[in-house]
């Protein structure tokens, strides 16, 4: 039952975009096509989850039996960025339109400080490694879920003709991910 309440937490009340406001660049820059949007959140999925077993094992396996903790945060930023390098080339091999149409964005995965955030909660939180994945997974779906709720939106009012030119691009995709926040925000308290 604990696996289900740090699933739903991480995924709805605790969403990554919404409530903790960390990974914010990938969730703008993508979510202009739903496309787009549904492969940098499935590669998120990924890495996150991959990235919580391996720094969850670096650091209990060998950074705690060195007594060197104090360097979890310059590791896992070096085992991310090989996560993120090896995801590149996987998708430039299976995926070549994807891999193409994430451009820029599949490497800001790397600097997605919501890869290395979650990372440093498990460890915080002390969660055991299946915890961990329990987290990272629902924290990327939650991801995921923000991201192509946005896109859906940003498709939508890149239709409407009434918007003033002033609060084109940007502006009005600022606007709906505050208005989106604040409604993911009626989740708080209901699992903390």
């Amino acid at each position: 039952m604990n696996l289900l309440w740090i699933f739903l937490g991480s995924m709805v009340v605790n969403n990554i975009i919404f409530s903790r406001s960390i990974g914010c660049c990938p969730f703008l820059g993508v979510s202009a096509k739903t496309e787009t949007a549904k492969g940098m959140g499935v590669a998120v999925i990924f890495v996150l989850v991959l990235a919580a077993v391996i720094t969850w094992l670096a650091y209990y396996m060998v950074l705690v039996p060195l007594h060197l903790e104090y360097l979890y945060t310059l590791s896992f930023i070096l085992i991310i960025a090989a996560l993120v390098q090896f995801v590149e080339l996987v998708l430039k091999k299976i995926n070549p339109g994807l891999y193409k149409s994430l451009g820029i964005f599949l490497p800001l995965i790397t600097t997605n400080c919501a890869v290395l955030g979650v990372a440093v909660i498990n460890m915080d939180e002390k969660y055991t490694l299946l915890e961990s994945i329990v987290n990272s997974l629902g924290t990327s779906i939650g991801f995921l879920l923000a991201i192509l709720l946005m896109a859906g939106v940003r498709e939508r009012i890149d239709r409407n003709t009434n918007i003033p030119q002033c609060l084109r691009g940007l502006p009005i995709a600022l606007v709906t991910a505050g208005l989106m926040s604040i409604a993911f925000m009626g989740f708080s308290g209901i699992i903390k």
